[in-house]
């Protein structure tokens, strides 16, 4: 049997085994999901969400910055690194605009 339990940071399996000697054997596997875009929402003031449609624009400045929902209607804004904005785009996180 596997069970998946989803947090907006980590992505963890769980697979229940059976052993040999009748007991339970709890094997907990962890994926990061590192390649997400996360903001601070505003209105609902939590940390850490998950940006959605996320769209990766260049400000005058030279700085980089994520423009997107939390899924639930509410827009949000990061700002990014280079390497982050151009690793965010290269691995189909967010589109350029650019």
């Amino acid at each position: 049997m596997t069970l998946f339990l989803v947090n907006p940071v980590f992505l963890v399996a769980c697979t229940l085994k059976l052993t040999t000697s009748a007991h339970y054997l709890l094997t907990i596997n962890s994926i990061t999901m590192s390649k997400m875009l996360t903001a601070y929402c505003m209105k609902t003031k939590e940390k850490n969400v998950p940006m959605q449609d996320a769209v990766i624009t260049k400000t005058a400045r030279g700085g980089y910055m994520a423009q997107g929902n939390d899924g639930k209607g509410n827009k949000m804004t990061t700002m990014l690194s280079e390497a982050t904005a151009l690793e965010a785009v290269k691995n189909g996180v967010a589109k350029k605009s650019w």
